[in-house]
């Protein structure tokens, strides 16, 4: 093993790296119990931080489009991962395995990565969301309403727990960067050394504004007297000092929004349908166990309670304690080692101590809390654990077992005997994170996750279908929420663009058609249109919203309607039986098909010459609102809605507002038509062909 030299851990403020005063708190090596860094942060000025991270930082992100911060963040992520073997290095100091370290490390850039990439495809090219349909106020349209999202004005404060010091902090900045919020990260001062270093390699690309990102390692000391209405306060670690921190004074006195996310007692589930020899048996077992074992059980997600049908409670423990017998524990270097250290010896003290709780209630079927045996390492001086398997047989009268999170490679088994009696216990723990069930029967799984779903912020369902694919139990994903009600602490982290919400304004806009348009740049119905050229003309460089075209009319024939009939092989009676028809409460004859109403309308609107449209790539929000018969004459009015230039591509999204209307100026369809138009045309390489 290379000798390491303490390092003093800094905090970047205020534009620089910073020290606090005094020597600073020695850091250990969680398998080796050497002092590998010093750390502190007393004497360091976070009022002018906050200050500085609200001006700098956050003017710097508003003035950037979320397609611009979402490629600022894709770029840093694409430098973390270059450098990945630089965190690996310190990744063993926390005790974690490389393949630990892999889920922090790799998990937490790719976490970033796939909020840049979703936030680029699913959201606007724009500083404001406009969220849900305008809402019409008045008869005659010239008042409305619509929902926008703007960036909160403050710092977004990430308070991080010490088990996952990469994916926690880029997990939490990814969602408010996008949303334009700056951030200011306090880690765990334990694992402290790994964000700074993850840190220290965001801020050498120099693609963060000044402002954007700041440290704090060590004591939080006075940072939250310093908050705003505007701030956020995201906190991962105990409910118990979660409840501190979320009654402080000036959160509560600012009604600052803040995020938990707790203790969490979670279960995993046998259904009743997978006993021995099943494919979900098996996977229960090995879940159960690398859950156990991972990252030494220090996981928020981790398994922690075991619920089995009665018929299979002794098999269960069998199973699951040979499977454990083979977790081979030492230095997390090791390639032998499966399963490294707790984080300090502290941790592993306070782990002891859950145990002892927990076996006052049960009894203990594997493992020997006070005694490892290691493949390498030395047992007295690295924070150590022998997982540690306990039965709980009468778990509707016991307490701790619902109640004590021993944070380390702990789980408890339990029985039921129906699946009611399964849901009842999991509620026990009083609101989770995460559970699991196991089941090939679908019925159990309805009853199961419906009656499960209140109390937790996910559900996995483990079978034979998605043994391959499946991410497992413990594995928060970006797209999804990670979070949990109750014990768990009552708030939502990631959720893709959920989250990036989460760091925004939602404000209810009332004004003139014109006014709303001017706000969120989407035209809306009732603004100034403009008729000079057809929009299809135009480039993005010279379209712009609520420029308008107005077709001709054309009849729709019986001819019509009876070869769009044969030609797509869509005889559906209503189109093609006059009697039949009638009987329909909808209609009072043969009515024209939905689709060749669309794709006139297109005929109408369309311009056929070569031009700086690009391709049709869908619709939205299609609906048929008024019958169409034979005789009827439709017409057209397009509208260009909403512009969303592409970053770094030679186009963009064009939606138009397509408004197909008959001869009593009936709406007779209505829907967003989508397109790639050319910033330029001719595109500019072919500018100065003749």
């Amino acid at each position: 093993m290379t000798e390491t030299v303490a390092r003093r851990v800094e905090s970047f403020l205020l534009g620089s790296w910073q020290t606090g005063t005094g020597a600073g708190k020695p850091l250990a090596h969680a398998a080796t119990g050497k002092t590998i860094a010093f750390i502190g942060a007393e004497g360091l000025d976070f009022e002018d931080a906050l200050a500085y991270g609200r001006d700098k930082g956050g003017r710097a992100l508003r003035a950037m489009t979320i397609h611009e911060r979402a490629l600022m963040l894709k770029a840093v992520g694409m430098a973390l991962m270059e450098r990945k073997e630089e965190f690996y290095a310190e990744n063993a100091w926390t005790g974690a395995t490389r393949r630990d370290g892999w889920v922090d490390i790799e998990g937490g850039i790719g976490t970033l990565l796939t909020f840049a990439s979703r936030a680029r495809r699913e959201l606007p090219n724009t500083k404001v969301l406009s969220e849900g349909e305008v809402e019409p106020l008045s008869k005659d349209g010239s008042f409305v309403a619509r929902h926008i999202l703007t960036p909160m004005k403050g710092v977004a404060i990430h308070i991080n727990a010490f088990n996952f010091p990469v994916w926690g902090m880029l997990e939490k900045i990814a969602p408010a960067l996008i949303a334009g919020m700056p951030c200011l990260v306090k880690p765990a001062s334990q694992t402290a050394y790994l964000t700074e270093r993850v840190t220290r390699a965001m801020i050498e690309t120099g693609l963060l504004p000044d402002g954007a990102l700041q440290l704090v390692c060590g004591s939080a000391g006075d940072l939250l007297d310093h908050v705003t209405g505007q701030d956020i306060v995201t906190f991962t670690g105990s409910a118990e000092t979660g409840r501190k921190l979320k009654t402080h004074k000036a959160v509560v006195n600012n009604a600052v929004r803040f995020n938990m996310e707790a203790d969490s007692l979670n279960a995993a589930i046998l259904g009743p349908d997978a006993g021995p020899g099943t494919p979900e048996f098996d996977l229960f077992i090995r879940e159960a166990a690398n859950e156990m074992t991972s990252k030494a059980g220090q996981k928020c997600t981790a398994i922690r309670r075991i619920f089995v049908p009665k018929a299979h409670e002794q098999a269960v423990v069998e199973a699951l304690s040979a499977r454990l017998s083979k977790a081979a524990i030492g230095l997390p270097e090791d390639q032998n080692t499966r399963m490294g250290a707790l984080v300090s010896l502290g941790e592993r003290d306070g782990v002891r101590e859950k145990i002892a709780a927990l076996a006052a209630e049960g009894e203990i079927v594997h493992g020997d809390p006070d005694h490892v045996s290691l493949v390498s390492g030395d047992a007295e001086k690295g924070a150590f654990m022998s997982p540690v398997l306990l039965r709980c047989a009468n778990p509707f009268d016991a307490e701790a077992v619902h109640a004590v999170e021993a944070f380390g490679p702990v789980a408890t088994v339990m029985a039921y005997d129906t699946p009611e009696e399964a849901v009842a216990l999991a509620e026990r723990g009083k609101g989770s994170l995460v559970s699991s069930l196991f089941t090939n029967d679908g019925a159990v799984a309805a009853e199961i996750v419906t009656g499960l779903a209140a109390y937790h912020g996910r559900v996995m369902i483990g079978n034979r279908g998605s043994a391959k694919s499946s991410t497992g139990h413990g594995s928060p994903l970006a797209p999804l929420i990670h979070g949990g009600p109750g014990r768990a602490g009552g708030g939502e982290e990631m959720g893709g663009m959920r989250g990036v919400k989460h760091f925004m304004q939602r404000t209810a806009v009332q004004g003139t058609p014109d006014m709303l348009s001017a706000i969120t740049g989407e035209w809306v119905d009732g603004a100034a249109a403009r008729h000079d050229r057809h929009p299809f003309r135009k480039s993005l460089e010279e379209l712009r919203i609520g420029d308008q075209v107005e077709t001709a009319s054309r009849t729709i024939t019986r001819e019509d309607v009876e070869h769009f009939a044969e030609f797509t092989g869509d005889t559906f009676y209503a189109h093609m039986d006059s009697d039949a028809a009638k009987a329909n409460p909808f209609f009072e004859d043969r009515v024209a098909h939905g689709y060749l109403i669309a794709s006139f309308a297109a005929g109408l609107f369309v311009d056929p010459d070569p031009g700086p449209v690009l391709a049709n790539y869908g619709v939205d929000n299609l609906r048929f609102l008024t019958p169409v018969y034979f005789g009827d004459s439709l017409r057209v009015r397009l509208t260009c809605k909403a512009i969303n230039p592409r970053e770094n591509a030679g186009h963009g999204e064009v939606r138009w507002d397509c408004r197909v209307t008959n001869q009593k100026d009936e709406v007779v369809a209505q829907y967003d038509v989508l397109t790639m138009v050319a910033k330029t045309w001719p595109p500019a390489e072919d500018a100065t062909s003749g």
